[in-house]
Formats: structure tokens, C-alpha cells, sequence
């Protein structure tokens, strides 16, 4: 199922609603701004990110910016997940913001960020896994990519099942840095034309 959010100005927005066998996953607005501020605030989900809890401050800080993810380019963003009427984190996919992470044309980040109570329940690739089909059979990107810490055992975990490959191991510059940043960021990534290939292998 689809359907499209409105800005301010009431200009339909073409980032969609999509579900999976259990999620909803609704484009950020506004009205989810609570359910970011439980997220970020428990220091276990921040332990690979900040390695601290965030403020309600920090996080109505961030809200405009993650808004703002859906703007570059049609149909990418931050969606909240619902599991039977309840919040269970967020999916993205937004343009890249670096140079290091290659051209913006055609490619895309995923993230994830569920609440604690849902880990281990397979909610992470389950919407990974729909945000991908989204990318590559409704925008027809080209490639998918991911980075987590070296240490982040379950994201690397998560990234691997839902068909992405190691594609470098790389040191960011952290202002603060966390236990185990010393030993590096990590890139996996998948293409168009492998995500297919998996598709077709299923299928057969």
C-alpha cells in the first residue's frame, strides 16, 4: 500500500507509505517527534551512535534534519515503524552525504534504529529488506549502502541478511570517540543488479 504525506503547503510529498508483513512504515512527520525522543534516549540504542542518551532538546534539534532527508530526492526519507499500532523504530534511506560514499546520483544509505524491546525479533531486515525493494524496483537506484562501527556485531549481522556485502573497512574522525572506534567504520553495499539476482533466486 502507498499514499503520499503533505508538506505545509498541502504540495503532495512522493515519499510512500509501505508495508511489510508486520510493519507499517510511515513517512516522519511532525506527529512522531515522542516517538524519536524515546528512541534516542535510551543509551543501549545510542551505544554505536553517540554512546549516550540524547535530550528531548538534541532531538527536537535533529527533527528538522531528518525531515529534511525526504527533500533531495523524490521518495527517500526517514519512515517510522508500526507493529500493530505501536512504534518500533525507524528506516532510511536518504541520499549520500559525503565524498568518500561515492556519487549521489543512483545511490542511497539504509539505516535502522529500533527501540530495545524489538531487537532480536527480525523487525530490522524485515524493513531493511522492504526499504531495499523500495529502492531498487520503485526509484530504480543503482546501489544500497550501510556503515556501522566495526564493533556493531548486529547491525553487521543485519546488513549481511538482507544480502549486502563487506565493501570496506574505513577510520572516521570522531569528536568524541566511542569504545571501538579505534578499530574502524565499516561500508557493506548491494546492487541493483544483485538484489535481482537474489530476487530471481528466490523465486526459482
Amino acid at each position: 500500500m502507498t499514499g503520499k504525506r503533505l508538506k505545509r503547503d498541502n504540495r503532495p510529498m512522493s515519499q510512500p507509505m509501505l508495508r511489510t508483513e508486520r510493519i507499517t512504515l510511515v513517512p516522519l512527520s511532525d506527529e512522531h517527534l515522542d516517538h524519536e525522543i524515546e528512541l534516542d534516549a535510551d543509551p543501549e540504542v545510542m551505544r554505536y551512535l553517540t554512546g549516550r542518551a540524547r535530550s528531548r532538546a538534541e532531538v527536537e534539534a535533529l527533527h528538522p534534519q531528518r525531515l529534511a532527508a525526504a527533500d533531495p530526492v523524490a521518495g527517500l526519507g526517514f519512515w517510522v515503524g508500526f507493529v500493530d499500532g505501536r512504534f518500533v523504530g525507524w528506516w532510511l534511506l536518504e541520499p549520500p552525504t559525503r565524498a568518500d560514499q561515492g556519487p549521489v546520483d543512483g545511490q542511497a544509505e539504509l539505516g535502522y534504529r529500533l527501540l530495545r524491546r524489538c531487537w532480536r525479533q527480525g523487525l530490522a531486515s524485515e524493513g531493511a529488506r522492504e526499504l531495499l525493494r523500495h529502492g531498487f524496483e520503485d526509484l530504480r537506484l543503482t546501489r544500497v549502502f550501510a556503515e556501522t562501527m566495526v564493533v556493531n556485531a548486529a547491525s553487521r549481522a543485519t546488513m549481511t541478511s538482507i544480502g549486502m556485502q563487506h565493501i570496506r573497512t574505513f577510520h572516521a574522525d570522531w569528536e568524541e570517540p566511542l569504545p571501538g572506534s579505534d578499530l574502524g567504520e565499516v561500508e557493506y553495499a548491494i546492487t541493483r543488479e544483485q538484489w535481482l539476482a537474489s530476487q530471481a533466486a528466490t523465486r526459482g
